[in-house]
């Protein structure tokens, strides 16, 4: 299955704060979960993981199959599984860009990724899955249609996580360093990840 290209709002109101999908924190309220156990309904424990696997998946832009390889790797890293499959995810070239406010939401910093805007240690890295490594330097490539595409960037978010580093160069172009691995501090998605490892377990 591709990737979700429907309309966001539908989105953000069935799942509710999606940043990676947004840019911003959502207002629309508690999750389902919380209110079904206000006592309105009783749901599954199939639909609570499903719907966690379903904000993971969305928040970050991943297809269907994509997840489920995070887990996998992670099952065979040393360490919780769910942790280190956020790890994985937030160390991706798209979330890194996507973090210090170089692109607005995550799709934004995949486009810019494929139109090989970004060079990572001085290359052209143009597969928005790239895993970056601590010492990692990225930048965007000074080319004029870079401007356009930088034209609606916010450099230097409110909260940029301690594993980033963002400053500019001269022509206002974007640096960015990665100090070291993510930790499970630097996500800002409000997910229990053991959900969507208990969703996969039977798959992975």
């Amino acid at each position: 299955m591709s990737r979700y290209r429907g309309p966001r709002l539908k989105m953000i109101r069935r799942l509710k704060n999606l940043p990676g999908l947004t840019g911003e924190t959502s207002n629309l309220g508690e999750t389902r979960v919380a209110n079904d156990q206000s006592g309105s309904k009783k749901i599954s424990q199939f639909c609570v993981r499903l719907e966690a696997k379903q904000r993971l998946r969305f928040s970050y832009g991943l297809t269907e199959r994509q997840p489920l390889n995070y887990v996998r790797i992670a099952r065979k890293t040393k360490g919780s599984t769910g942790q280190v499959s956020l790890q994985l995810l937030e160390m991706r070239l798209d979330n890194v860009i996507f973090h210090p406010g170089v692109a607005s939401t995550i799709p934004a910093a995949r486009q810019l990724v494929n139109h090989r805007h970004i060079l990572v240690n001085n290359r052209i890295v143009d597969i928005p899955s790239y895993r970056c490594e601590p010492k990692d330097i990225i930048t965007v490539r000074n080319r004029p249609t870079s401007s356009n595409v930088l034209r609606n960037a916010s450099f230097g978010r409110d909260k940029i996580p301690d594993h980033l580093t963002l400053s500019l160069t001269e022509g206002n172009r974007p640096t960015g360093l990665v100090n070291r691995i993510a930790n499970r501090e630097s996500v800002d998605l409000n997910i229990n990840e053991l959900l969507v490892v208990e969703y996969y377990s039977r798959k992975a």
